[in-house]
């Protein structure tokens, strides 16, 4: 059953996502050759108590750390590693949720480490580009897969593989809620868009293949054939004045 908000709950997620954007902020400047993924798990976990909000993935079914770390073939769900040093040319997907309030928000970005190959910008900008595009075709009385079909439709035309195993959700009063928000689909599919949604996009787009395996750890998801990958995520809330990004700082 999907959960709508009300406008003072989508007020209260929205303060938490401002919050999250801005560590994901101070994560993003952290990201060099050198630095451990496990640095950045702890420097997050410091910027949330400095923030007064809780991780939301720490102990999530068992996961370990407040952080995903998915570098390079890795698509999400990475566990931070003492000894994964990112390295010059590397890209790392930084997936983080945050509860504040008792409300989640959820948001995920893809980093170059230093100079980067120009197929990988243009993997991680192609993705970046269809959040924005999806985003767009979240519009009040059209159907939800407006949005995966307008996802898919660009990251294929730019000769991208769209994951199909893994999606978007709802958001909000939990971590994970209906309805799911797939990267891919018919655009007549879904439930009607209204007023008090609050879902989390985020397109999860490979240079190559689109199947993915679990790893043994039974949280890192990664490409098949190793090509890379880049996952992009916003937290937004549909209202009667329009759609609005939560994860963003002003």
């Amino acid at each position: 059953m999907i959960r709508l908000k009300t406008p003072a709950e989508i007020e209260q997620i929205a303060e938490g996502g401002a919050i999250l954007a801005r560590i994901v902020a101070q994560l993003r400047a952290l990201v060099k050759p050198g630095t451990s993924t496990w640095e950045l798990n702890e420097r997050a976990a410091g910027f949330m108590r400095d923030a007064g909000v809780k991780p939301a993935f720490l102990g999530y079914h068992g996961y370990p750390a407040v952080l995903c770390t998915s570098v390079n073939h890795r698509v999400v769900h990475g566990i931070p590693s003492r000894t994964e040093i990112l390295k010059e040319g590397d890209i790392i997907g930084l997936d983080i949720g945050i509860i504040h309030l008792g409300f989640f928000s959820d948001m995920a970005e893809t980093v170059p480490v230093g100079e980067v190959a120009r197929e990988s910008f243009r993997l991680i900008e192609t993705a970046r580009r269809a959040l924005d595009l999806g985003i767009d075709a979240l519009l009040l009385g059209q159907r939800l897969g407006k949005v995966s079909a307008a996802i898919q439709a660009f990251v294929e035309h730019q000769g991208y593989g769209v994951v199909r195993d893994l999606c978007g959700h709802g958001v909000g009063f939990e971590l994970h809620e209906e309805p799911s928000v797939p990267n891919f689909g018919r655009i007549d599919s879904g439930p009607i868009v209204q007023p008090g949604l609050v879902i989390a996009i985020e397109p999860m787009i490979t240079a190559g293949d689109w199947h993915v395996r679990t790893l043994d750890d039974g949280w890192t998801v990664e490409t098949v054939d190793g090509s890379r990958c880049a996952h992009i995520e916003h937290t937004v809330a549909v209202t009667n004045d329009g759609i609005r990004i939560l994860t963003k700082t002003d």
